[in-house]
This record gives C-alpha cells, sequence and structure tokens, in this order.
C-alpha cells in the first residue's frame, strides 16, 4: 500500500469512528480513560523495551542529552501518564453543554450547545507523553484522533497507542478513535495535510520548520501551537524583591519550553539597582546572560546581545537582557519580536499595568506573575493539549472546550418562516 492510501485508509477509519464517538455518555468515556491507565501501568515492561530501541537509535544518530531526556521513559513517567489518563476522566465532559438558550418572539427556542469537532489529526515531534495527552482528550471531547509523531520516538509510541487501543476497545470505545501514522516518510505528513475529506482539524506541535509545513500545506484548518519568545520587561515602579523571584521562575524553572522568559526587559531608571543582583542570581543558576550595550556597561564581562539574539527562542539556559528608555520603549520591543505567547509586566503602578494588559498582543499576557503560568493546569483548565498562538477558535491553553465546537439547536412548535 503506497503512502497516500495507507493515511487516506487510517483517516477513513477515524471519520467512521467519530461519529460513533461523539454519541458514547461520559460513563463510557471515563471508563475508557481510567481502563487505558491500568493497562499502561500494567504494560510497563513493554513500553520500557520499546523505549530502549528508540534511546538506543536517538545515541547511535547522536542526538543532545536534551532531546534524548525528552524521549525517556521510566516507571516514574509512566505513572505520571497514567495519573493524567485519570485526571482527564476526573474532568467535566464537555460534550452536550448548552452554551446559551433564547426565545424569540414567535415563541421559538434558538440554543448552542458544545459538540466534537469530529476528527483531529496532531503532528507532533519527541515527546512521548503527548500521544497520551493528545489521544485523552480528544477522546473525552469526543473527537477521533489521528497521531503522527517524530521517528525519534516510533517504537515508544506505537507502543503506547497499541496499548491504549486495546483497553480502549476493551471498555467500549470504537475501534478507529485512535489512529496512528507508523510511516515515518515526511510525505505521511503532507497526505495528512491533504485528507480534508476525513481531518475536520490539524494540531501541529514543534518546531518552526513543522509549524511552516502545516500552514503552507495544509488544506484542513490549522491551531498552531508555536514557538514563544516571551519577555519579562520590569518598570520603574516595580517591586524589585518580586521583580528578581518573578525573572528567576519565568528563566529557570523550566527553561526548555514555549513559555520560559527569553528577553528580560529593564527600565533604565532602576536597572542599576535591579541588574547587578539578577544577573548575579541567573549566572549563579547556570544561565548565560547577553547584554545590550547599557546592560554591558552597568554589568561589565557579559557577552554582547546582537540582532540574532532578540529573535531566538533558546530554549535553554540563555537570556537576553535589554535595558530601555520606558514602557513605550519595551512595548515597541516586544511588539517588534514577541511571538503573541506570553508576556509580562513587574510593576505597582496601576495604569502602566492596565496599559500592558490593554496593548500587549498575546494570548496570555501577566502582571506581576511569571510566564511559566500559561498553562491549562494553572489556569484551572484541568489538562491542555498545548498552548494555541492562533487567533481563530482557540487561543492560549488548550482544555476540553476548546477541543469542541458549537451547533444550533432550534425547538419549534410549528413556526415557518414568513
Amino acid at each position: 500500500m503506497d503512502i497516500r492510501a495507507y493515511v487516506t485508509e487510517k483517516a477513513r477509519e477515524a471519520k467512521t469512528a467519530s461519529r460513533r464517538l461523539a454519541t458514547l455518555s461520559s460513563v463510557v468515556k471515563n471508563a475508557v480513560l481510567l481502563s487505558m491507565a491500568d493497562q499502561l501501568e500494567s504494560q510497563s515492561a513493554m513500553l520500557l523495551s520499546a523505549n530502549a530501541k528508540d534511546l538506543e537509535e536517538a545515541k547511535r544518530q547522536g542526538l543532545s542529552k536534551a532531546l534524548i531526556d525528552r524521549l525517556t521513559l521510566n516507571p516514574k513517567r509512566i505513572t505520571e501518564m497514567a495519573m493524567g489518563l485519570r485526571e482527564v476522566a476526573a474532568l467535566p465532559d464537555p460534550v452536550g453543554e448548552v452554551i446559551k438558550m433564547w426565545r424569540r418572539p414567535n415563541g421559538m427556542q434558538v440554543g448552542k450547545v458544545r459538540v466534537p469537532i469530529g476528527v483531529i489529526g496532531i503532528i507532533y515531534e519527541s515527546r512521548p507523553n503527548v500521544t497520551v495527552e493528545a489521544a485523552s482528550l480528544c477522546l473525552k471531547a469526543g473527537n477521533a484522533t489521528i497521531l503522527r509523531g517524530g521517528s525519534e520516538a516510533i517504537h515508544t509510541n506505537a507502543a503506547i497507542v497499541e496499548i491504549l487501543n486495546k483497553a480502549g476497545e476493551s471498555a467500549g470505545l470504537p475501534s478507529g478513535s485512535i489512529c496512528f501514522i507508523e510511516n515515518t516518510d515526511r510525505q505521511a505528513v503532507m497526505e495528512m495535510l491533504a485528507a480534508s475529506a476525513f481531518i475536520d482539524l490539524i494540531i501541529p506541535r514543534g518546531g518552526e520548520a513543522l509549524m511552516k509545513t502545516a500552514t503552507e500545506n495544509s488544506r484542513i484548518p490549522v491551531i498552531k501551537h508555536d514557538k514563544g519568545l516571551c519577555h519579562t520587561y520590569v518598570d520603574a515602579d516595580a517591586d524589585l524583591s518580586m521583580a528578581y523571584d518573578i525573572c528567576m521562575n519565568a528563566k529557570v524553572q523550566r527553561p526548555a519550553t514555549c513559555n520560559a522568559m527569553e528577553t528580560m526587559l529593564v527600565h533604565e531608571g532602576i536597572a542599576r539597582a535591579f541588574l547587578s543582583k539578577m544577573i548575579k542570581g541567573l549566572q549563579e543558576a547556570g544561565v548565560e546572560v547577553r547584554g545590550c550595550p547599557k546592560t554591558r556597561s552597568m554589568v561589565p564581562g557579559l557577552k554582547e546581545a546582537i540582532e540574532e539574539d532578540w529573535t531566538t527562542e533558546y530554549l535553554d539556559l540563555i537570556l537576553s537582557v535589554k535595558v530601555v528608555r520606558d514602557m513605550d520603549e519595551a512595548l515597541e520591543h516586544i511588539a517588534r519580536y514577541g511571538t503573541q505567547h506570553s508576556e509580562a509586566i513587574i510593576t505597582r503602578d496601576y495604569g502602566r499595568a492596565r496599559r500592558f494588559l490593554s496593548e500587549v498582543d498575546a494570548c496570555a499576557v501577566f502582571v506581576n506573575a511569571s510566564t511559566r503560568l500559561n498553562d491549562g493546569y494553572q489556569f484551572g483548565l484541568g489538562a491542555e493539549i498545548g498552548i494555541s498562538t492562533s487567533r481563530i477558535h482557540a487561543r492560549g491553553p488548550m482544555g476540553l472546550e476548546e477541543l469542541t465546537c458549537a451547533k444550533f439547536i432550534v425547538l419549534g412548535t410549528g413556526q415557518l418562516r414568513e
């Protein structure tokens, strides 16, 4: 079977399953998720064996330690994946929720109800846990999924999907609800992007090359989960102790995430008092700091920040620092270099805080809080499939509600259009 026929067959299976999946009760869906969780834990030896094959190949190809760490499964991570399934089972089911209902003058009732999107194609890289997260969230929201993970985790992902499907189908999940593209040829991605007769939405999760491929080639609507070039602006009226703690957290807590701070902007009025201690703390935490000329004049010995630094998502313990003359310059810098992901201001000035919230264009804007908080769990949404940087349908953390759409329902008593 050629690649086009292979992908088309998978997509057709998912489309057929989606019609049954959309009508499954919450009780059945939750039972499926709990069964999957149990089977992941009981089949951990199988998962670790499959993962060992991927790790061996990753080392042979010379992949970085960071990437190998993201690929690695161990008993703790398998337990965490199982816990994630149980947490999704505990979340409220959005399907069937009446969003709004109103009565027209002719007595007709009109309403909007949440329904599944249908078939969601998810193209992602590296981390095997994404396979479980994506499948479970789509399932709870009543959607079938077609998963295409990266070649570096092919054995692990295939083993995970096999376990999920066996557990799911024994608990009442329609066959084809979770489809996995095992073909690692790039052409398989292109065929997914063209399968508009069967796939309703594409969600790419990964680097810039993947985003570019998806957005330029897809015949299906795409919700991007794009890079995060995130800024924190320390205002002239900031509480410097608070600013220190927030900036440390935003950069150091998990630097390889899309909501980690990549550039720190500091008002020149407090720069000298703030930067010496701030940069020392960052360096002690292992951060390489790159500064603008003003920053380097106040803290000698720093590497120069060049134009490329302002446009780079490091995903590492590297930080660019720029001293700005005022808030206007900070806003201009964010508008020019930001990726509309997560942006923060540290200030005690109410007016400037309100202005920052109003003028900064991002899926999440923070006042006196770390950009690392842009997350479904932290926002109280429960699990998320990722952080959307798109503007249409969903923006920011995508939880269960964002994996549904709406349909109108009309309740009449014989009304006709005059």
